[in-house]
């Protein structure tokens, strides 16, 4: 159960969302599309509550990748457009460099037009991702909800697409289990228990945050042992 939430998201800011497993990452996620309703408190979108505008009109907004990835039988191409249907392919092209998978495609032997099978298992787990989020990207969404959908991706590339992420007018929701991944947000909230015990940016939060602190040395350790 989600309580004693308290944050502000600006336009084209990057928030980074970290906590354990069960932590209510993804159910906060959920609130923004109204996926789930709350039963207290307020939500508010450009400064309107969020009841008070037309779900269908708040979702064409909004793109969110969730944790497991769904690819459809047919070309690389549709699954892409999948979220834009009168995409262009030049739309198509462009969102798939934005995710990193571009390259990945136009080696494929029929590039954007290569059948992909069911339910995708000709391809990666870091590939389908990347998929995933150039299907998001095509929309060109006010709102990209990314839920610990970076995580199958090798550092170099997530380093990238996080990189091409920050150069997007959309605001971005990023849940993660690295620090890595959320470092240069504008703003990271720490759940726990469904509570946001603390949140600030990368350096605030070592100093201020102890929990935060020993996930980033814990993880430091790891890279390096």
């Amino acid at each position: 159960m989600l309580k004693n939430l308290n944050f502000h998201a600006l336009p084209g800011n990057t928030v980074g969302i970290i906590g354990e497993t069960g932590s209510g990452k993804t159910s906060l996620l959920h609130l923004i599309p109204r996926l789930y309703e709350k039963n207290a408190g307020q939500l508010f979108l450009d400064g309107v509550e969020i009841e008070n505008l037309d779900v269908k009109n708040i979702r064409k907004q909004i793109s969110l990748v969730p944790q497991e990835v769904h690819l459809f039988s047919g070309t690389v191409s549709e699954n892409i457009a999948w979220g834009k249907k009168e995409a262009t392919r030049e739309e198509i092209v462009e969102a798939a460099k934005k995710s990193q998978i571009h390259d990945f495609i136009t080696a494929l032997p029929n590039g954007y037009e290569t059948q992909i099978g069911q339910k995708g298992i000709v391809f990666s787990g870091g590939q389908k991702q990347r998929l995933s989020i150039a299907r998001a990207l095509v929309r060109q969404p006010r709102i990209l909800i990314l839920d610990d959908s970076t995580s199958a991706l090798d550092a170099h590339t997530e380093k990238r697409l996080l990189r091409t992420l920050d150069e997007q007018p959309s605001t971005v929701f990023l849940v993660a289990q690295k620090v890595s991944s959320i470092q240069n947000a504008d703003l990271i909230l720490i759940l726990h228990q469904g509570e946001i015990i603390a949140q600030g940016t990368h350096n605030e939060l070592l100093q201020e945050s102890e929990y935060y602190a020993e996930i980033h040395q814990s993880q430091q350790e790891g890279v390096t042992s």
